[in-house]
């Protein structure tokens, strides 16, 4: 194998490594949003969340 061709190699792992850890990251965040949204409908907050006064 050639210099040049293991140099793109290795770029083109990497690219689809962090390609693929992006993706993970936007799936999840996703996932947590829903997840966050579906709490809060039932009434659970979160504790950075200053409780309301009457």
């Amino acid at each position: 194998m050639s210099h040049l061709a293991f140099v793109f190699l290795s770029y083109g792992v990497s690219l689809f490594v962090l390609c693929g850890v992006v993706a993970w990251l936007l799936i999840d965040q996703r996932i947590q949003r829903t997840e966050l949204q579906r709490l809060e409908a039932q009434g659970i907050r979160r504790r950075s969340q200053k409780a309301q006064k009457p």
